[in-house]
C-alpha cells in the first residue's frame, strides 16, 4: 500500500500513473485548493481527509493510524515522489520476506532532480518510507511551538520496534517546481531547525532520531563549508556539472542560514515564535 501525504497538484498525475503495481493507493489531503483531490480519484486513488489540531500524530502518523489502509507495510511518499522502476521489482520480490528477522522498517534512498536534472552523485537524501505500521512510528518531539513546519513531521525519522534494512533500489524525487519554491521552503525549514537550536532538550530528541548521517550533519561545526566539500568533492557532485555545483552550494548556504536565523535569535531580536 502506498499513502501519499502532500498538497501538491503539479506532479501529483505524474507519481499516481507510477502505481498501478500497488494494492492500494491512498492520498491524504488536508484542505487544498487546487486540483489535488480531483487527480488523485481521477487516476483510482482513495482520498482521506485531514484536519490538523495542533497537536500530534502529524500528518503522516496520523495517516498511518487513520487512513484505514488494508495492509501493515505501508510505503510513505511525498507528492512528488515515485518508487523507481527497480524498487517496483524489489518490492514485488521482497513481498513475502517483508518483516523476515523481525525487520519492522526500511530505508531508501532518493534520487533527487533539482534545477530540471537528476542528481546522480553529491549528497544522497536517506528516508525510511517502508514502514511496518504496527511496529514504526513517527517520535512525538517538543517541537509544536516551532515555526516553519507545523503539520507536518519534521527532519526526522520514524521510531522502529525492532532492526531496519536498507533496500537497494530508490525512490525518485521528482520536483518539478521552480527552484524558487525550493528555497522558499528550506527557508521555512530553517526557521523550524533555528528554533530548535534554542531548545537543546527538544534538539538532542531530534537529532537522536535521524539517521546516522544526519546525526554527523549535526554535530559538525562549520557545517556549511564542510557539508559543501562533502557534497561536491568528495560525493563527486563536480560530475552532476552546474546542477550538482548549484545543488551543493544551496543545501550549504541552507545550514548557513539556519546558524544566521540562530544567532538573531539569542540575540533577542525576533520572537522565537
Amino acid at each position: 500500500m502506498i499513502v501519499l501525504t502532500k498538497n501538491e497538484e503539479a506532479g501529483l498525475g505524474n507519481t499516481l500513473r507510477r502505481l498501478d503495481a500497488f494494492e492500494e493507493v491512498i492520498v491524504v489531503d488536508s484542505g487544498s485548493a487546487d486540483r489535488t483531490v480531483e487527480i488523485a480519484l481521477e487516476h483510482g486513488a482513495r482520498v482521506v481527509n485531514f484536519s490538523w489540531d495542533g497537536r500530534y500524530p502529524k500528518k503522516k502518523q496520523w495517516a498511518l493510524e487513520n487512513a484505514g489502509a488494508t495492509n501493515r507495510w505501508i510505503l510513505l511518499l511525498d507528492a512528488d515522489e515515485y518508487p523507481s522502476p527497480s524498487l517496483v521489482r524489489e518490492l514485488a520480490s521482497l513481498e513475502t520476506a517483508l518483516g523476515a528477522n523481525g525487520t519492522s522498517a526500511y530505508d531508501i534512498d532518493l534520487t533527487y532532480r533539482f534545477a530540471g536534472r537528476y542528481l546522480r552523485f553529491g549528497h544522497v537524501v536517506t528516508k525510511r518510507s517502508l514502514l511496518d505500521s504496527g511496529r514504526a512510528r513517527f517520535p512525538e518531539v517538543d517541537d509544536l511551538d516551532a515555526p516553519g513546519i507545523r503539520e507536518v513531521e519534521g527532519h526526522y525519522q520514524p521510531e522502529a520496534n525492532g532492526p531496519v534494512g536498507k533496500l537497494r533500489a530508490r525512490i525518485v524525487h521528482d520536483d518539478r517546481d521552480p527552484v524558487s519554491s525550493w528555497f522558499a521552503r528550506h527557508n521555512r525549514y530553517s526557521d523550524w531547525e533555528a528554533h530548535l537550536r534554542l531548545a537543546p532538550k527538544a534538539r538532542k530528541e531530534i537529532a537522536s532520531k535521524r539517521t546516522l548521517k544526519g546525526k554527523v550533519f549535526d554535530a559538525i561545526p562549520f557545517k556549511p563549508v564542510l557539508f559543501f566539500g562533502y557534497a561536491f568533492v568528495v560525493r563527486l557532485g563536480f560530475l552532476d556539472g552546474r546542477a550538482g555545483f548549484d545543488y551543493a552550494l544551496a543545501l550549504s548556504m541552507y545550514y548557513w542560514q539556519i546558524g544566521v536565523k540562530h544567532r538573531e535569535l539569542l540575540r533577542g531580536e525576533v520572537d522565537a515564535h
